[in-house]
Parts: C-alpha cells; structure tokens; sequence
C-alpha cells in the first residue's frame, strides 16, 4: 500500500506559518484514533451480545432473573453471541491473513547501489527520521513509501518493525542529476518519521487488511462455500472501509503535510527546478512507452533500455518545445544513475517489469518474447509492424473483394489500395437557383402601375371588414412562405452534414472490417496474457484484478485505424522500391526516413485519401519521392 508523500508534491507552507511538522504529525495522529474508533466499535458491537448473555446468566445465578421468559432469552442470547463470535472471529482471521496490495518493484540491495542507500541514509539523517528499510524501483514516474512488513509479502516482505521500503520511479534516476534526486526524495524519505507513530502504524494496518479483505472473494481457487464465506467478509469490511476511509484520507494528508514541511530546510534551492523535472520526466516517459514501447511489445520485443531512452526523448522534447529550452543543459551534471553499481542491469530489469506492468509480457525473455536494443529497433519492430499492418491491410482487402468477386485477389501493392479508396469523382451537380427570366409570364409596359392603380381602388371600394380578413391573409401566407423558405434550408443544410460525414463509403467498409479484425486479434493475445497470468507464467494479479488495469492508448477510431494501416503499406513501399529507411523518433515512435530525414508530410497526405478519397496529395508525394506504387512490396 502506498503512503506518505508522493515525489511529484512539494509542500508551500513554513515554519513561520504556525504550522510546523507537529501540527502535521498531531493531525495525523488525530485520524488515527479516529480509525481505531471505528475498530473499537466494530469489536464492541461483535461482542455485545456474549456481553448481554453473560449478564443473564449472572442473574440467574443471582436469583434476579428467573422464570420461562428470562431462560427463553438467555438461550437466543446465547445463540446469538455464538453466531456474531464466530462471524467476527472469521472477519478478523480474514483480515489479519489477507495479503495487502505490494507493487511490484525491482528491488536494489546495498551492493547493488551503495551509493544511493548512503544518499538516502544521509537525508534522512539531515530530516532527523528513521531510514527506509530498502530501496526498490518501479518504471513510473512517482516515488512513494510501502510497508511490506506482512508476512504474507514472502520474500519481499521486511522483518517485522522495519520501517517501510523506499520506491523510485526509474525514469528519474535516468534523468535527474543527483542534485535533484536528493530534493525530490527529501519529503518523501520524511515520512518515515510519523510511520513510526504507534497510532498511524495500527490505524494503517487495520485500513491495509481491510482493503485486502475487500479482493479476497475474488481470488482464484476457492470452492463454492469458501466463496460465499469470502464474499460476507468482504461485504462486512468494505463496510468498516466507508466507515473509516474518509478519516484515513485525512490521516495520509496530515503525514504528507508533515513530510512536506520537514523537508523545506533541505536543498530549498533545487526544488522548484526538480519539481519542473517531474513534469518532465512524466511526459516524456508516457511518450516513450506509448508511441515506443507499444509497439515493440505488441511486436514480442521488449526494448531492453527503456530508460537511457527515457533521456533521448527528453532531451528531444527540450529541443522541441521551447517552453522546456535550456533543461537539456543540466546532462552536463552528474546523473543519479552513476548512484548505481550496474546501470544496465537494472535498466533491463525494470524495462521487462515495465513490459509486464503495462502489456502483461512474460516474466522471462524467449523466442516470442525477446529484447531488442535501440540501435536495433528500426528492423526488428519498425519494419516488422509495417509489413504486419500491410499484411492484414492486403488481407481485409482479399476478403471483401472474395465476397464480391470470387476472381483470385490482386497482388499487395499501393495501387490496389489507392483504387480502392479513390472516392467517385462523379457527383450529382446541385441544381441551380432560377433566375428572374426563368419559366416568367412577360409583362407589358406600363402594365404593373396599372394593376397596382387598380388594386388601391378595389381595396378602397370594399368594406372595412373585408379590407382586414384580405390583410390578414395576406399575412398568413407571408408566415407559411417564411417557414417554408427554412424549412428548405434546413434540409439543405442537412444534405449538406450528411454529405460531410460519408465522404468516402469505400473507406467506411474498409475501416469496419480492418477494426473487427484488430479486435479479433486484440482478444486472442488479451486470451494468452491471461492463460498465462493465470498459470504463473505472464502478468500480476493484484486486488484490483490482473495487471495491467488499463490500457495505454485510448481506442482508435475505425478511420484512424486504417490510416495507419494505409501509412505503413506506403512506407513498405518506399523502403522496397527506394532508398527509404525504417527509422526511430523518440517521441512519436516508427517514422520513414527519406534521404535521411525524417519523412513529416507523409500524414495529411494519407488523411485526404482516407477522408476525402482524394489520392492526388498522396500521388504527388510518391511521384516526388521516387515510390513506385504499382510493385507488389514484401510482406510480413
């Protein structure tokens, strides 16, 4: 479970405020007699009723209370404290055995990195509080506090009264210099000082092994009758867990305000720049595993450095984004890395941990499951997903040209697709509007004055009330012609939206099948990934269910979906035909590179023949870089 201070939050308050570090400490402490109200409560109420029987049974003895009714309650009292004993006892067996939620880490021994143990060692020496028991690391971007002194945590447990395990997020040992390191663990290593509270320490085992109780109804293994008892125990603890959540909340908010605020005497002058390299580090770090990463692991490839390439892509964000010009200066200094003995191992370790965490790949490297390294990685993945995304492209096409024409299929190449999606050029021309001399009666000079003479005096002629019921309807029939007029102009309007939204139907028909058949796909490995989670083999399963809890990309849209696809035929044929090369940009992942550059224009050429099925952009732009669209290029 995680507590105390996250390493992304910096507290803004002082000492000079009145609000020092045992305000923090005396509010946390507050909580936690409130969190062990609701326990003493709980085991109050569960033996009331053992309490109310032994008083009836005192007063038979006693003489007071005697007779047919007192022996009828004393025996349903009886009754009833046996049953509520025996359910607590069963909830609190429960409780107390239940494993706690344990991130999984890669665990840095003092050998493994001397250094960095002496680094937090001597901080929190400088903050006064007790060391962390050990050190781990997890590929995110956040640094927190674990207790792992249950002794249902195996090996990763801790002996018991050891205070709790440091864990860093990798990607800052990678990017951050030491500097940095040091002010961005200062208030979360100062949590370890109100962990020692008896009265925190006993609140927060009670909310651990409530928490854990919660899952266990859904752990794999239990027969039927376990199951249902399983499933009481956890109604009864995620009753005790609403009680007493909101108190336990505020019990964390007053541990991280105290870290916070013990930790502003130590290097006050880093911190803001190490609260900018956060922000930083975490969106670099999510561009590389979403744009880099995914694709590997969706390949069977793992890259084996993902963060040495943590610092590539940052320092190629800096160079591109101008709000973050001048942090790229920083690598001069001494990274927290060099605090490692062997930086390359853990790297790898926690590249396959990240890989496991986000994707649920194996434990172990294979044939199917290898890593690449970065010089690598444009032929063993970048050319790879191409020729796979081609693949299935050329083989959508096959079914539906099968269905409809049961010839042999056509050859995989460029042209096919671009026929294909080439929307009709012949639309039905919008009839014009009529004209003042269309289809109208000629009239003769002089005519029009006289029929308006001879209105005036008919109109004069008339009778008051008909002169009315005429202007009346003459307005009624201006209302009729105004709605009608907008009524026509919202149908044209309408024409008009629906004539947006389908641009290319053949692009629609395509994109539908090209989604069902990733979807199909997505299932079978989501299938294997649980096959082998569940065989030990692949994954982690955790109280929230199997890792990873999300994905990470949001669904793709079915024309997203086949411009993708559509950009990786066009790439395999400027790799097969020109002297195009598969390539590797560090913040959006596989790119074509022509002549050595990097091939940026490539995308709006594609979307106009996806969206508009208009292929002349796309034409000029293969024209110009020597593409040939009519060979067949080579397949996965």
């Amino acid at each position: 479970m995680r507590y105390g201070v996250s390493g992304s939050g910096f507290g803004n308050g002082g000492k000079d405020g009145g609000l020092g570090d045992e305000w923090g400490v005396r509010a946390a402490r507050s909580r936690a007699l409130a969190v062990l109200r609701v326990r003493g409560r709980a085991l109050g109420a569960a033996i009331l009723p053992a309490a109310v029987a032994v008083v009836l049974y005192a007063g038979e003895v006693t003489g007071h209370f005697t007779g047919t009714g007192w022996a009828t309650a004393r025996v349903i009292t009886t009754v009833l404290a046996v049953v509520v004993l025996l359910a607590a006892g069963a909830v609190a067996l429960v409780v107390a055995r239940a494993r706690p939620a344990v991130t999984p880490t890669v665990e840095l021994s003092e050998t493994a990195a001397p250094d960095l143990h002496r680094l937090v060692r001597d901080l929190a020496d400088r903050l006064d509080v007790p060391a962390p028991s050990a050190i781990a690391l997890t590929p995110d971007c956040d640094s927190w506090l674990e207790d792992r002194s249950h002794r249902a945590h195996g090996r990763a447990a801790v002996p018991a009264g050891a205070g709790p395990v440091l864990v860093i997020g990798s990607p800052f040992l990678w990017w951050m210099r030491v500097g940095e390191l040091r002010a961005v663990l200062a208030p979360v290593v100062a949590g370890t000082g109100p962990a020692a509270d008896p009265d925190i320490a006993a609140a927060r085992r009670f909310v651990r092994g409530l928490d854990a109780a919660v899952a266990v109804p859904d752990e794999p293994g239990l027969d039927p009758l376990r199951r249902f008892g399983a499933r009481g125990v956890g109604r009864v603890a995620r009753l005790l867990l609403r009680a007493c959540g909101n108190h336990a909340a505020e019990m964390e908010r007053g541990v991280a305000a105290a870290g916070s605020e013990r930790a502003q005497a130590v290097d006050q002058g880093t911190r803001i720049v190490a609260q900018e390299q956060v922000g930083l580090a975490y969106a670099g770090w999510d561009r590389l595993l979403t744009r880099v990463a995914l694709p590997a692991w969706r390949m069977g490839r793992w890259p084996s450095r993902l963060d040495a390439g943590v610092v590539s892509a940052l320092t190629e964000l800096s160079r591109r984004d101008r709000l973050a010009e001048g942090f790229s200066s920083r690598l001069g200094e001494r990274p927290a890395c060099d605090l490692l003995e062997e930086p390359g191992a853990v790297d790898e370790a926690t590249s396959l941990l990240a890989a496991r965490l986000f994707h649920g790949g194996p434990a172990e490297a294979g044939p199917d499951w290898a890593p690449v390294d970065w010089s690598r990685y444009p032929e063993e993945v970048v050319d790879r997903k191409w020729r796979a995304d081609a693949a299935r492209l050329h083989d959508v096409l096959d079914r539906l040209s099968t269905a409809a024409d049961p010839e042999a299929p056509e050859a995989p190449t460029l042209t096919r697709v671009l026929t294909h999606l080439t929307a009709p050029q012949d639309r039905p021309s919008t009839p014009s509007a009529p004209t003042e001399d269309d289809d109208l009666p000629v009239v003769p000079p002089g005519a029009e004055a006289a029929a308006e003479a001879q209105a005036r005096a008919e109109a004069h002629a008339r009778p008051e009330h008909l002169a009315a019921e005429e202007e009346d309807r003459h307005e009624t029939e201006g209302r009729d012609e105004h709605e009608a007029e907008t009524d026509a102009g919202h149908e044209t309007d309408a024409e008009h939206e629906d004539e947006d939204d389908v641009r290319n139907p053949a692009a629609d028909a395509l994109a539908a099948a090209l989604s069902a058949q990733v979807a199909r796909e997505d299932a079978e490995r989501e299938a294997r990934a649980a096959a082998g989670a569940t065989s030990g083999a692949a994954g982690f399963t955790g109280p929230d269910g199997p890792w990873p809890l999300a994905p990470l990309l949001p669904p793709r849209t079915g024309r997203d979906l086949l411009a993708d696809h559509v950009t990786a035929l066009v790439c395999c044929a400027a790799v097969d035909t020109t002297g195009a090369a598969p390539g590797l940009d560090w913040l959006d992942g596989p790119a074509l590179l022509v002549d050595g550059e990097r091939a940026a224009d490539l995308g709006p050429r594609v979307l106009a023949l996806v969206e508009e099925g208009d292929p002349a952009p796309l034409r000029a732009w293969l024209s110009t870089t020597g593409v040939r669209p009519e060979k067949p290029v080579r397949l996965l």
